[in-house]
């Protein structure tokens, strides 16, 4: 059976979470005047505070903890790791994160165009995010790509995130589609490619920081643009 859904993870798929990120963490970095302060420097706190991210998405994604414990540590320990013990601070950088990250909403190179393409194709378009559910529904209604696609699924649905299968299950049962006829895209190697493939559904591994990490004979594309030639040859 033809390919008919496609299936994208969000952030650092089709949406620029680095990028914004990176934007949204700088700006608040300087309106709380941190630098002067407390003589850190922003690039050398956004390593330490994206490090300490990723081990905590990674224990969430595991269920080892739960949003609100990210929510309440990622910040906080960030800051601790310089000596800043204020957990008013960490919970102002929290708060105004989630809702200025949507501000600059810069998308993956390219992502339009295949979004253009794909629905002149008359592919259904879907996505599977472990992100926050309103911030999901938030980032992809702001950076104007919303039309492009018929479900959105968040792993807060389930309180279940990727690589676990019933959040694949429940995207496909949003979809009314199929296993045989829908495909997975996503940066995530644990996450979306070995996710997917647990499921039984066909995946596209998005190498989007370029690092030619093995792939063991996974689909791999390094730019949006590549993932057109795959689908015509599933097709």
């Amino acid at each position: 059976m033809k390919i008919r859904h496609i299936f994208f993870d969000l952030d650092n798929t089709l949406w620029d979470h680095r990028k914004n990120a990176y934007l949204t963490l700088e700006n608040l970095f300087e309106r709380k005047n941190i630098q002067k302060k407390y003589h850190l420097e922003f690039k050398v706190f956004h390593q330490v505070f994206y490090d300490i991210n990723e081990v905590l998405w990674a224990k969430i994604r595991e269920g080892e903890i739960d949003k609100d414990y990210l929510r309440k540590h990622r910040f906080y320990d960030s800051f601790l790791h310089f000596g800043i013990d204020d957990w008013e601070l960490s919970e102002y950088f929290e708060s105004q994160f989630l809702d200025e990250i949507i501000v600059y909403n810069h998308l993956l190179e390219g992502c339009v165009e295949l979004l253009d393409y794909l629905q002149s194709k008359n592919f259904s378009l879907h996505i599977i995010s472990n992100g926050f559910q309103d911030v999901t529904h938030r980032k992809v209604e702001k950076s104007g790509i919303s039309k492009y696609f018929q479900t959105i699924t968040s792993a807060d649905e389930l309180n279940i995130r990727k690589p676990k299968s019933e959040i694949f299950q429940l995207a496909l049962d949003k979809a009314n589609a199929n296993k045989s006829e829908s495909l997975m895209v996503g940066d995530d190697w644990i996450a979306d490619v070995e996710g997917a493939i647990a499921f039984g559904l066909d995946v596209v591994f998005f190498e989007v920081l370029q690092e030619n990490n093995p792939t063991k004979g996974v689909k791999t594309i390094t730019q949006l643009s590549g993932l057109k030639n795959i689908i015509v040859e599933l097709n």
